[in-house]
């Protein structure tokens, strides 16, 4: 049996995605893995969700938990002077680099790594110049349209948040489920245990009014 392909989506607005990229970036060396970034808020709207971001309480309580996760791995954290914030610039910017581990590591690390703006393509400059990719590049039409093409196959994949590790048509999502991706790339047979297939028919007894 051939091994599955990866696919990785991303958007820079997550500071969980920062985190993943460290690992995926390892597992990169490795094998192919296929950089997307995608729209997490076209995520989120097509699933009618809220970011935890935008919920009072959880919002402190994922900011100070992805910090402490950070400073346990080791991992150079520094939140940019306002979140969430518009990561359209940062995405497109990906894009316009060709998504390249070289592009998706130097946007990271200038948002996360250094805790600056990553929200508008002025604020991006320095990032952009260092990739060799010009400002009008990064606001093109054909940017923009492989953007909404990257989200847009992200939601036919099922990916209803970021960042999300995809083996083939199976979806981890989060960076606590690396080691559980992980474990399915080199143990496929325990997604076809008895209790994980039940799982996916569970039936659901009660549904919660809006």
């Amino acid at each position: 049996m051939s091994a599955p392909a990866l696919r990785w989506y991303f958007d820079f607005i997550s500071p969980f995605a920062y985190l993943q990229w460290q690992r995926v970036h390892t597992l990169a060396h490795e094998r192919p893995v296929a950089l997307v970034p995608v729209a997490f808020g076209a995520l989120l709207a097509a699933h009618s969700h809220k970011g935890p971001a935008e919920i009072p309480g959880k919002r402190e309580f994922t900011y100070r938990h992805v910090l402490w996760q950070a400073r346990r791995a080791g991992v150079p954290l520094r939140f940019p002077p306002a979140h969430p914030f518009n990561p359209l610039a940062s995405l497109r910017l990906s894009v316009a680099a060709g998504n390249t581990p070289e592009a998706v590591e130097a946007i990271f690390d200038w948002i996360w790594g250094q805790g600056q703006a990553g929200d508008s393509v002025e604020a991006l400059g320095p990032v952009a110049a260092a990739l060799g990719v010009a400002a009008e590049t990064i606001g093109s039409e054909s940017v923009k349209t492989a953007l909404r093409a990257n989200t847009e196959s992200a939601l036919l994949a099922g990916v209803f948040g970021v960042p999300t590790l995809s083996l083939g048509p199976e979806l981890f999502w989060g960076n606590d489920a690396h080691d559980f991706a992980l474990d399915a790339l080199q143990h496929p047979e325990i997604l076809e245990d008895p209790e994980m297939q039940r799982l996916k028919q569970l039936p659901v007894a009660v549904h919660r009014r809006a």
